[in-house]
């Protein structure tokens, strides 16, 4: 299914690769690759499917959750779908609380729900998911894990959860991907090298790959 997935989201463009012309990140880092899972809602046949591999995945790895935690924005929806198909409450989870009103940073959040699953589009750095775990363990919130779409499989963001104790599931990931890519014919060779370079060291790759 992990291959299926990837193949999916490389129809739709929810994931696009241009290592010769690499995007720029908002952080202002180069990249080869970029997802937009938020595409997939456009979709209904293949978020349903993916909603469908997010709860098999929880209820492999996470059986107790009683509670789909959400990442704001993008997290949201999908949240919301596995929540409704397990009939499980659902919160959803700020970066930061609000500046106004009661302030909150986790919005649907009852005393009843103790122990939460965050739902994620996307891992890179997993700065973001981190956070969501963090903010419902302030809250009382035993978070059993990261469920997500897709992960770049990048060093920093896997050292990331191991250092904050919190295991993670995908999908699909990176390594799929690219190799449903060659497989395809959507990339050349030296694409895929690049590709590679890219998740070894994706903050030096820019300078490094285009100075050769």
């Amino acid at each position: 299914m992990k291959t299926t997935i990837a193949k999916h989201l490389l129809n739709i463009k929810a994931v696009t690769l241009s290592p010769e012309e690499p995007y720029t990140w908002s952080s202002g880092m180069k990249s080869p690759i970029y997802c937009d899972n938020r595409l997939i809602l456009a979709y209904p046949e293949l978020r349903k499917q993916v909603a469908e591999e997010l709860v098999s995945m929880i209820k492999n790895h996470y059986p107790e959750a009683d509670l789909i935690a959400g990442t704001a924005t993008a997290g949201i929806p999908h949240a919301a779908f596995v929540a409704d198909q397990m009939n499980l409450p659902m919160c959803y989870v700020r970066s930061s609380a609000k500046a106004h009103g009661k302030g909150k940073q986790i919005e649907g959040l009852t005393e009843k729900t103790k122990k939460a699953v965050v739902v994620e589009d996307l891992i890179s750095t997993g700065k973001s998911s981190i956070q969501a775990c963090q903010a419902l363990q302030e809250a009382g919130v035993e978070v059993l894990g990261v469920a997500a779409i897709f992960s770049y499989g990048l060093e920093k963001g896997i050292e990331a959860f191991e250092k904050e104790g919190v295991s993670f599931q995908t999908v699909t990931n990176f390594s799929t991907l690219i190799k449903e890519a060659q497989e395809s014919g959507t990339i050349s060779g030296q694409g895929l090298s690049l590709l590679k370079e890219w998740q070894l060291d994706p903050e030096n790759w820019g300078a490094a790959s285009f100075s050769k």
